[in-house]
């Protein structure tokens, strides 16, 4: 259904759980959209591992925990394997061992409504039990009218071919079978019935393609980060570039070392290298004086300020960049990062590099190429416009409020 924002009529308060998992590129998304709901008088409780209770907490929810099986966020990337198979199994089993806790912590106080990250495999079936409607929030692109036939069936043709994705297809629709949910198309499962999509519609593929009847489009709901630091620029940095890969897959020291080489002792250039968890600053050799090497940045903060963002492309970080006007150097590590690398470079706001073509040389002029180029600017500009309209928390918050039963 298209749901009507609120005119203004305050809401009765509601009881909304939320379900997702400790990964902060699920978690943070919809932190932003439980502090508005909270902030509107409904109490929402949020279903998440103990690693992110305190975050949740600062939200004014509050979180129920559950024992995840899914490897930690501080694990090695290649804990996930290199095929399809390797990626979806440990969704589907901590799917099933969760639920049994769910239903035990949700006894005697069920929720008015769910709402849950597109890998909170409970939540449908939470929602289905209790006779309460449910709303995805999708962090990442969505599917469009078509996207079975020319994406996700040619993926699983091949690993139904396989006697290890039978049976991972068995399991799953057993699953769904004894929970009394429809267990004859898994598509269907996965496809929601209503969802909000937190990203902005201009980082969507065949977004002219997308039920919009289903799909609603809020774009970035991000706050202010205060609680993240706030990052002030040096004295005399002419231009600002931040390089991040994100959270998880990070282990890059040559790419690091090939960004030290083409930023470092640039004049008028200060560099922000963010080098995650995996790699030690001694791997990197000698640091020129125009940079900070760390582990951990205050993202937007910088962004704000920045001139240049040399992204892993991830939807979170897609965005921001999107959302603060900065040029960005693509460089994808992983699932939906190359379709979003893609689609910046489509919007004309990026360059996509790969990582075993990311030269210390092709940086450096692709770099200098993007923030001297009069169109990328105007580009970015009016994408930020466009977004600012797509209402974000705000709109979020009244369309959830909208599904609320009565």
């Amino acid at each position: 259904m298209t749901a009507t924002p609120r005119t203004g009529t305050p809401r009765a308060a509601a009881h909304i759980a939320m379900f997702s998992i400790a990964f902060p590129g699920h978690v943070n998304p919809s932190l932003e959209v439980v502090r508005e709901l909270v902030a509107r008088g409904h109490r929402v409780s949020y279903a998440i591992p103990a690693s992110y209770a305190d975050k949740v907490a600062a939200t004014g929810a509050e979180p129920v925990i559950y024992t995840s099986t899914l490897p930690d966020e501080d694990a090695d990337p290649e804990v996930w394997g290199t095929e399809l198979i390797d990626n979806i199994e440990p969704f589907l089993e901590n799917g099933i061992q969760a639920l049994p806790q769910l239903i035990k912590a949700f006894e005697g106080d069920e929720p008015d409504l769910v709402i849950h990250d597109i890998t909170g495999y409970p939540a449908p079936i939470l929602a289905h039990r209790w006779g309460v409607p449910a709303i995805s929030l999708s962090p990442n692109m969505v599917a469009w009218e078509g996207y079975h036939e020319e994406v996700t069936e040619p993926m699983y043709a091949e690993l139904l071919k396989t006697e290890r994705g039978q049976a991972y297809m068995t399991r799953f629709s057993d699953w769904l079978r004894e929970n009394d949910m429809p267990a004859d198309d898994f598509f269907r499962f996965i496809e929601p019935a209503r969802s909000l999509v937190l990203i902005p519609k201009a980082l969507q593929p065949n977004a002219d393609r997308v039920d919009e009847t289903v799909h609603t489009f809020v774009g970035a709901c991000q706050g202010e980060r205060a609680e993240q630091g706030e990052w002030r620029r040096p004295a005399g940095a002419e231009k600002v570039a931040l390089v991040s890969l994100g959270s998880s897959f990070t282990k890059q020291p040559a790419f690091y070392r090939a960004c030290l080489k083409a930023f470092g002792d640039l004049p008028g250039w200060h560099l922000v290298l963010q080098i995650g968890r995996f790699v030690e600053e001694s791997e990197l050799g000698e640091i020129p004086a125009n940079v900070e090497v760390t582990r951990w940045a205050p993202q937007l903060s910088i962004l704000k300020q920045a001139e240049l963002f040399v992204t892993h492309a991830g939807a979170g970080g897609s965005q921001e960049g999107l959302a603060t006007g900065t040029p960005m150097i693509a460089v994808p590590q992983a699932v939906d990062q190359f379709g979003n690398a893609d689609m910046l470079q489509a919007l004309g706001v990026a360059r996509r590099i790969d990582t075993e073509d990311a030269t210390a040389e092709l940086l450096r002029s692709t770099a200098e190429l993007l923030v001297s180029d009069a169109e990328v600017a105007g580009r970015l500009a009016r994408i930020a416009d466009d977004m600012t309209k797509e209402g974000g928390t705000k709109r979020a918050a009244d369309l959830i409020e909208a599904e609320l039963p009565g």
